[in-house]
């Protein structure tokens, strides 16, 4: 048992000696690695190093390490373990949340001043459209208050006589329409009872008999209807007052008021701005009066179409479609929709197809001819974005969301583009000037590259 006892303390021995050779070597290339280089020794000196392991303890005695002692890992930081594009996604993420919140909040105000607001843009359009106008009595040497008190009873005026042209045919045809609508039923009940389609008279009549049921039982619901048509009445009342008295103090002093908005504005945006607002005007006025022109235009030609094939109401008629010009895309089908339907019921299919075509002919001319002509590149709006833009409009705030909606997007588009360009001519002129420091997670690999590329210099 002592001879046992002997030889596992040798082992032992030799054990620690070669672990504090193994230590000390260990030393020596971590020294050498980090350039730090030991003093010289004089002969005899103990090197320095670990200090030996006790000789190992007999069997079954219990050596417990310090806690002290043990190497726990060390964590990395959260950032760096997640993948760049995923935090710059989750960035990207909350930035679209909070400005999709402040639209979401943005619409909801626009919708309770709905009025005030689409008076102010249907001023702006009338504004852009009179203005010229203005500048050309300025010019003569009128007085400006003079000037646009000119141009404001002069727009008024052939605003109103439109409206009352519009009202005064409609009201002097409506006899003679109801009574060509009856007739052009009964022609329809005849082609239908004639045609392939096995249509017979009793089933006419069940239809007929459905609808003046239907009419009977909703009268309550269209009374209800006829009141709140009044109500709308007051409002559209209301909201043209408005319109005209914002024309008359945006014709009057409409670049005093441009000065006032540059003042909230904060000053480091400010020349980007006042460089865009020019820009912005331009691309309004000459929106409006090309829109004005190709509207005529499409009024006149298809309007005396509709007049050599004797449609009713044909004047009526071609002033609808010049209002409906103002909706691109939708108001075009809408009026050309109506100006058939009209003649189907009151000429007949043949009529009806002879309008359908002349309605196609001038609308083809218009978006492939008069539109690229007149409006030119400046308000040019991708037909895609037109369509969203008109219905965005509609579901916002009706029709004249609808018709506010597209010269909204053109202005927009030239204000991006500019200030895009007034970005990048900025960043050119000031390239030697250093930036504000990266932040928030994506400035952790940041930091990296700059560390890496300093090692490497």
């Amino acid at each position: 048992m002592a001879k046992r006892s002997g030889w596992l303390g040798r082992l032992g021995s030799r054990l620690s000696r070669m672990e504090a050779r193994l230590d000390e070597r260990r030393a020596e290339v971590e020294a050498g690695a980090s350039g730090d280089l030991d003093p010289p020794r004089p002969p005899g000196a103990v090197p320095p190093g670990p200090v030996p392991a006790a000789p190992a303890a007999a069997p079954g005695a219990q050596a417990a390490a310090p806690a002290e002692h043990a190497l726990v890992p060390e964590r990395p930081d959260p950032a760096s373990v997640v993948p760049w594009g995923l935090r710059v996604a989750a960035e990207a993420s909350w930035r679209l949340l909070l400005l999709a919140g402040m639209l979401w909040v943005l619409m909801k105000m626009i919708s309770e001043v709905r009025l005030v607001v689409l008076a102010f843009a249907a001023a702006m359009l009338v504004t852009a459209l009179l203005q010229p106008f203005v500048v050309r009595l300025r010019r003569l040497g009128l007085p400006r208050g003079l000037a646009t008190a000119v141009t404001a009873i002069l727009g008024f005026v052939v605003i109103g006589l439109v409206g009352w042209f519009v009202v005064w045919q409609v009201m002097e045809n409506l006899d003679d329409l109801s009574d060509r609508v009856r007739d052009g039923i009964n022609e329809l009940k005849l082609w239908a009872l004639d045609s392939p389609f096995h249509v017979t008279e009793k089933q006419i009549n069940d239809i007929a008999k459905n609808l003046s049921e239907t009419i009977g039982t909703n009268t309550e619901q269209i009374t209800s209807a006829g009141l709140q048509g009044v109500t709308v009445l007051v409002e559209v009342l209301t909201g043209i007052l408005l319109a005209m008295f914002s024309t008359l103090f945006l014709l009057y002093d409409g670049k005093r008021i441009w000065t006032w908005v540059l003042g909230l504005v904060p000053a480091a945006a400010r020349p980007g701005v006042a460089g865009a607002g020019p820009r912005a005007w331009r691309t309004l006025t000459a929106y409006v009066r090309g829109t004005v022109l190709v509207a005529l235009i499409d009024a006149i030609f298809i309007g005396l179409g509709l007049y050599f094939l004797d449609v009713t109401m044909a004047v009526p008629l071609a002033v609808f479609i010049f209002l409906f010009a103002f909706i691109p895309l939708v108001g075009a089908v809408v009026s050309g929709a109506l100006a058939v339907v009209v003649a189907l019921v009151t000429q007949g299919p043949f009529t009806a197809l002879m309008v359908l075509l002349v309605v196609l002919a001038v609308q083809q001319i218009e978006g492939h001819v008069l539109q690229p002509f007149i409006l030119g590149r400046a308000v040019r709006v991708h037909p895609l974005a037109v369509v969203l833009s008109v219905a965005a409009g509609g579901m916002i705030a009706g029709i004249g969301g609808a018709v506010v909606a597209v010269p909204l997007v053109a202005v927009t588009n030239t204000v991006v583009g500019y200030l895009r360009a007034y970005s990048r001519e900025q960043a050119h002129h000031g390239a030697g000037v250093v930036g504000p420091a990266p932040h928030g997670a994506t400035a952790l690999d940041v930091a990296v590259r700059e560390a890496g590329h300093d090692q490497r210099a």
